[in-house]
């Protein structure tokens, strides 16, 4: 099968319309970020992000066609002309190294969120696939900006059994924490982004009216959300967040792919999973 063949049934088994919204191939994010699809595929690798080492190991296994989450050229976008003219080294030893192993990378964003095929309907195939690799099996999965999981626990436990939970499940180092380590937890929101600019009102008041007690985010910045959550936590207040970082939380819905990638394809060609990893070193 052609990667480009390949490309469009992933693409066809989705759902394609998304936030109501049709999928358009003009403004979707969902483009060849490097390489030559038309040629045969010999095999395929999922990831979150298509780093030095995530190609490295695709070329192990003899996959020319990794299928990213994210951008790979350090812009939204992923425009590389910028780069070109400056003549950036990093840049331009990433690309040798595409070029010497002739892989492709296809990112798989808006699709993938769009929905994958679930119980006669769709459901957000990154948040529903975290909700699986966690084993938050009963998640109530809404569709909202970014996704989101709502998760009951029930017996309740704690922020830093979650924390270990999700370190063993995701097979990262660490996260963030802020809050009260040893809150009694009964619900967990996967929250999507925090930025700079955000109206964090409408969160804080959901925190607050729902009793939700522990919080991972996508993004965090340093103030609003944190500032409460801290506040709340030196009060004695079940209130904690984790913040494991945007990639780490996304990936496992990659990682799960390989659970209907044959479906998507309607054959079979070898895929595996390649974890990017930890963003940050812990010190």
């Amino acid at each position: 099968m052609l990667i480009s063949e390949a490309i469009s049934r992933i693409k066809k088994y989705c759902k394609g319309t998304w936030l109501g919204n049709k999928i358009q191939d003009e403004s979707t994010r969902d483009k060849v970020l490097y390489g030559d699809p038309n040629k045969e595929c010999t095999g395929i690798v999922t990831t979150i992000y298509a780093s030095v080492e995530v190609i490295r190991k695709a070329h192990e296994l003899g996959a020319n066609f990794i299928i990213a989450h994210e951008a790979m050229f350090y812009n939204h976008g992923d425009h590389q002309d910028w780069l070109q003219e400056s003549r950036n080294q990093t840049y331009e030893a990433k690309k040798k190294l595409l070029d010497d192993y002739g892989i492709v990378v296809w990112r798989f964003h808006d699709h993938i969120h769009s929905g994958i095929p679930y119980k006669g309907d769709y459901i957000d195939g990154i948040f529903y696939g975290l909700a699986q690799e966690t084993g938050w099996l009963d998640a109530k999965i809404k569709e909202e900006l970014s996704g989101a999981i709502y998760v009951e626990c029930d017996p309740p436990t704690t922020p830093r059994a979650v924390a270990e939970k999700i370190k063993k499940a995701w097979n990262i180092s660490g996260m963030k924490a802020i809050g009260n380590m040893d809150a009694e937890v009964r619900k967990i929101l996967v929250c999507g982004h925090v930025n700079e600019g955000m109206d964090i009102r409408p969160l804080i008041n959901r925190i607050n009216e729902e009793e939700i007690n522990l919080l991972l985010p996508l993004e965090l910045i340093d103030f609003t959300l944190t500032e409460y959550i801290k506040d709340s936590g030196q009060l004695g207040f079940n209130k904690a967040i984790l913040a494991p970082g945007h990639f780490n939380l996304e990936e496992p819905g990659m990682k799960y792919i390989l659970n209907y990638i044959d479906d998507a394809l309607g054959e079979h060609i070898d895929t595996h999973f390649v974890q990017a990893g930890d963003m940050y070193t812990y010190l």
